[in-house]
């Protein structure tokens, strides 16, 4: 613990990030077990009882690398506005020239603004809950404890005691790296199927949340996700129970055959194998058990949830995670697995 670092006040970051936040909207218009002290979250394969990559009937461009030719920028996906890829790789690029961006610093803010701005454009009503963060050791570098932000963005008209779901992204990187696969590509591809999601509700509404200080902190690996454990910590018993499930974006850019669906160690896979079924005409998805992200603190109090994402890539953790690093076909197949599940709830 870094003991001499001055800790910042909530009531001077939640002024500074609604003035960030009004600048952009102007501009843009407990844990399963520890996570390792390396900070590693690859996830492990495990078997799956079908098959999940028949032909895909719905329009998404395949793997390509920075040298192939230009794939579709706007994908068709089943019943929805298009899946607009450009815009996804532009979120990419405008949080990672905001650079590394620690849940403590003011560049951690100016990222929470961002995304608030994108939700709050989509139509959704956007709040920003205060989240205290440890100091630490993230990826070998010492941190200072501070305060960052929850942004939640919930849709017109809704009730958090009736039945629906989270989708949920991290918005923190660790301090030596830009993030964009780790993780502006999870809260960017958040950003855009919740803009096809106001366009088109689905039967059960979205609350669709961007956590604050995921990365761990240190504590042998148990100082991590700060803003997923306040905001369930906060929930009342009633709107636990009308949580039907909770999915994680974290790392979904990364070229890959197919989409990681992954569960915690032991968990019910109900969740998992629902949303594998629910994409299987849209993209091929392999199960995996996965303990290091969002999904682990809403698993720890009984509410189903599932991390979609988690390719290994050389450029994790470092200053080389720039959007170079991240391909188009594999956000489109990312999101249109999220967006086959969101369609295929009752």
């Amino acid at each position: 613990m870094a003991a001499s670092t001055p800790r910042r006040r909530r009531s001077a970051v939640a002024p500074a990030i609604v003035a960030l936040l009004t600048a952009a909207t102007a501009c843009t218009g407990g844990v399963q077990g520890p996570r390792s002290e390396s900070g590693s979250d690859s996830s492990a394969p495990t078997s799956s009882p079908r098959s999940a990559s028949p032909p895909p009937t719905a329009q998404i461009p395949p793997p390509t690398s920075p040298s192939a030719s230009p794939s579709p920028s706007r994908v068709i996906l089943p019943g929805a506005d298009p899946f607009d890829v450009d815009t996804v790789l532009g979120g990419i690029r405008a949080l990672t020239a905001i650079g590394p961006r620690d849940a403590a610093s003011p560049a951690g803010d100016r990222a929470a603004a961002y995304v608030a701005a994108r939700l709050r454009a989509a139509g959704y009503r956007v709040t920003l809950q205060p989240v205290a963060v440890a100091a630490g050791v993230s990826w070998g570098v010492r941190v200072p404890a501070g305060t960052t932000v929850d942004v939640v963005a919930e849709p017109p008209g809704f009730d958090p005691t009736k039945p629906h779901v989270v989708v949920g992204a991290h918005l923190d990187t660790v301090p030596q790296s830009p993030g964009a696969e780790d993780n502006a590509s999870g809260l960017m591809v958040m950003a855009e199927v919740a803009r096809m999601t106001r366009q088109q509700p689905g039967a059960l509404p979205v609350r669709f949340v961007a956590f604050g200080a995921e990365e761990a902190r240190g504590g042998n690996g148990t100082l991590y996700a700060f803003g997923s454990r306040h905001f369930v910590a906060g929930l009342g018993a009633s709107e636990r129970r009308a949580v039907r499930g909770m999915v994680a974006l974290d790392r979904v850019g990364v070229r890959a055959p197919a989409v990681p669906v992954c569960h915690v160690a032991g968990a019910d896979t109900s969740l998992a194998d629902a949303i594998r079924r629910a994409a299987v005409r849209v993209a091929a998805t392999r199960a995996c058990v996965n303990r290091a992200s969002d999904h682990v603190s809403f698993e720890r109090v009984g509410i189903p949830a599932v991390r979609i994402g988690g390719v290994p890539y050389a450029a994790y953790h470092s200053a080389a995670d720039v959007p170079s690093v991240v391909d188009r076909g594999q956000l489109a197949r990312s999101g249109a697995v999220l967006w086959a599940w969101i369609r295929s709830l009752r």
